[in-house]
């Protein structure tokens, strides 16, 4: 896991910061979130907060002080423990791709499958820098919609031996989550995180019921929970990039405190997922300047807040195809969630048509971005070795270092080999088949894919689960 000791970029002003909670506290207090939900009603009413029909006006001073229960960092335990994710602090985690209900191989796009799915789960299990396969690279379209949850959390804890989320899809997939993690995890679930959700708020200003239920379920068992509001500005947020932030962490605060009123100290995770839409069409935009600047100041306040936060990307791009288009607007936005200091980032392999589209092809490209980040994130130790004295020494004047001495020594690791983009002349290039970037990625992937090794697993542990899915699937009516 990836720990960022780089100094973190804080463009917005004292005075700003201010006037962003000024915007937050104003809107929760006088406009209010609606909550669709009985029980959530119930709960913030007795808690002292002004309830009228739905809308729930909140006590901003009360937010602050639910909101300061959340732990400031926690573990996210994995079923090899050698792969345990922290969260919070200078810790950074990333994922691939969550949630398209289409899949690219090539130029063959479709709807996803069962087989796609635990294809993206080797992948993230093969591919170091992806902590966690996340709870739905992509759906699987081919199987029961009721049931499906089942066969993706099978996939997530036999392919991979890395942490796991579960689909807020529906009760049943919380709850059958939970019932997993229980059987990989023994009681201890009862008192560490072994697993998480991810619930979107219904921007602007709106949880609905599954989101809620999620929430609830999650909080009560004490497992992290994501909240993310999902913000294009111009559609579901003004078309002002302060005032998105005042809306963003309007509905993630008010989020993390019901969660704190269920379970006080639940692990909770502060997410931004703030971006434009295209008003000449209405399509969504991402990579742009303004996602960019809603990312650092993002980190600003969930620093504030003493909260571990989710960043809005990713390598987040509306192209339809993993071209320059698609490789530009995702590291504009996978680079400002590294000055930004964002604890964890989804969508970091994968994404493609505003998050339609799962790639196989694009995965390789982000994952050589990623990498290219990593190191350039990491502080290089100046001192009288790396001056590397010796080298001119023996080199002198008008001569070349590619034999010396320093250069022999260091020649096979001391740059960075980018896994995907080429340094091949044009007539190499040429004999090797004159392959693009996206050709040589599929190369790429479907050799990660025949390596593949499946980590072991207890057989008691496996077959226990099988019966599980076995039970639910029948219970289920799939």
């Amino acid at each position: 896991m990836f720990v960022n000791r780089f100094p973190l970029l804080e463009p917005v002003s004292p005075d700003g910061l201010e006037a962003l909670e000024r915007g937050w506290m104003r809107l929760v207090s006088e406009i209010g979130i609606r909550f669709d939900h009985p029980e959530a009603l119930r709960l913030l009413g007795e808690a002292g907060q002004r309830v009228e029909g739905d809308i729930v006006h909140f006590d901003p001073a009360w937010v602050l002080e639910m909101v300061a229960k959340a732990p400031s960092e926690f573990t996210l335990h994995a079923r090899n423990p050698a792969r345990d994710m922290r969260f919070g602090g200078n810790h950074m985690v990333f994922m691939p791709v969550q949630g398209p209900p289409f899949v690219r191989r090539g130029m063959e796009r479709r709807d996803g499958t069962l087989r796609d799915f635990e294809d993206f789960c080797r992948l993230a299990q093969a591919i170091d820098e992806y902590d966690s396969p996340g709870s739905l690279p992509v759906e699987p379209n081919d199987i029961p919609l009721d049931s499906r949850h089942l066969d993706e959390i099978r996939a997530l804890l036999t392919l991979t031996d890395k942490p796991f989320g579960a689909n807020a899809v529906s009760v049943d997939a919380v709850n059958d989550a939970l019932a997993a993690a229980r059987i990989v995890f023994g009681d201890r679930i009862d008192r560490e995180a072994c697993t998480y959700t991810n619930i979107n708020v219904n921007s602007p200003l709106v949880y609905d019921e599954r989101m809620l239920d999620a929430l609830l379920i999650y909080a009560r068992a004490g497992q992290p929970v994501l909240v993310v509001p999902f913000l294009l500005m111009g559609a579901m947020a003004p078309a002002s990039v302060p005032a998105a932030l005042a809306q963003q962490f309007a509905e993630a605060l008010t989020g993390i405190a019901l969660m704190q009123l269920v379970r006080p100290g639940c692990p909770a995770v502060l997410g931004s997922f703030l971006s434009t839409t295209d008003l000449k069409n209405g399509s969504p935009a991402f990579g742009g300047p303004e996602s960019h600047f809603g990312l650092l100041a993002s980190g600003q306040m969930a620093r504030r807040y003493g909260l571990p936060w989710r960043a809005g990307g990713g390598s987040l791009t509306t192209s339809p195809l993993p071209d320059a288009q698609a490789a530009w607007e995702g590291m504009n936005t996978m680079q400002a969630s590294f000055l930004a200091g964002a604890n964890l980032h989804m969508h970091c392999g994968g994404w493609l048509e505003g998050g339609l589209v799962a790639s196989f092809e694009k995965l390789i490209m982000d994952l050589d971005m990623l990498q290219t980040l990593i190191k350039e994130f990491t502080p290089i130790d100046i001192d009288e070795e790396s001056l590397a004295f010796g080298a001119h020494d023996e080199v002198r004047h008008g001569g070349h270092f590619l034999g010396a001495a320093h250069t022999m020594e260091r020649f096979r690791d001391c740059f960075h080999r980018p896994l995907l983009a080429t340094t091949d002349n044009y007539q190499r290039w040429s004999k090797d088949g004159g392959l693009d970037a996206a050709a040589r990625a599929t190369g790429i992937y479907q050799q990660l894919l025949a390596d593949y090794e499946q980590p072991a697993m207890d057989e008691a542990m496996r077959t226990e689960l099988d019966e599980l899915v076995t039970r639910r699937r029948a219970e289920l009516g799939d």
